[in-house]
Formats: C-alpha cells, structure tokens, sequence
C-alpha cells in the first residue's frame, strides 16, 4: 500500500463499510508527528489522524486494526453516542467489529527503565519514571533506595 492519504481514504472508507455498513465521507491523514499512539480521532474537525509508523513496523493487519479503533470512535461521535475510551457503548462497539483496544507497542521505541535497590535486603524495583529516593524507602523493609545503573 503506497503511503499517501489518498490511498488511506479509500482504504478507511472500505474498512469502514465492511465493518460498519456506513460509509468514511470525512478527512483521514497520515500524522507522523504522533508518537505515543497509531492513531487519534478529533471530534471538533471530524479527522482522523494515523501514525505511517505503525504501517511501516507492524504491517498492514495491525494499521487496519487501528483504523477500526478509530472509526468506532468516529461513528458513535456522529451517532451521538458514547464515543470515549470509558463509554460501554464504545467498548462494546470494539468487540463487535474486532477492534483492538490499544495498539501495540512499535518495535523500534524502546522504553527506558530505572533500576532501583534497597541497600538493606537488596530488593529490586524496575520503574518507568524516576524516582525522588529521598521521599521513597523500600516496601520490604523501610531500607533506603539507591539507583543502579
């Protein structure tokens, strides 16, 4: 599939139908400064916006998932319905039509770890976020932290 939002329209629109039964008349383009999601629909322009990055590392199966993610967003927004991630109408709009709830994470982000221990029964915590070790102590054993590298 050629990268170009004129192939992505058709390709949405045909999504659309057959797992819909209605038709994508509104805007779909690729969006390659998102970086923490495939793909992100907005109500007040009625667009959806897909990451090309995601095509490109997880294949065609997995973007077409992230296009059905995003057009049960759109449809029950133009239905008037709950069209939110907490909404059961969505959820159950999801299940319906086989679409994933989150996409996969890309190959090609790595995310960073920190690695913490306790000094006092060598405990080890692996955290996303860096932590203040001066607020926090160990849960084992109330023993001070200190970062590893």
């Amino acid at each position: 599939m050629n990268k170009t939002d004129i192939d992505l329209q058709h390709w949405t629109d045909h999504v659309s139908r057959r797992y819909f039964g209605k038709p994508y008349t509104d805007e779909v383009v690729f969006n390659a400064r998102l970086r923490t999601t495939g793909g992100r629909y907005i109500p007040s322009k009625r667009v959806i916006e897909l990451n090309p990055r995601y095509l490109d590392e997880l294949g065609k199966a997995e973007f077409e998932g992230i296009i059905k993610h995003e057009l049960c967003h759109y449809h029950l927004h133009i239905e008037g319905k709950g069209y939110k991630h907490g909404d059961r109408t969505f959820k159950e709009l999801l299940k319906k039509t086989g679409s994933p709830r989150h996409c996969k994470p890309l190959p090609s982000v790595k995310q960073k770890y920190y690695h913490y221990q306790c000094s006092k029964c060598s405990q080890n915590y692996m955290r996303k976020r860096r932590m203040n070790l001066s607020r926090y102590v160990c849960g084992k054993c109330k023993g001070r932290l200190k970062k590893l590298h």
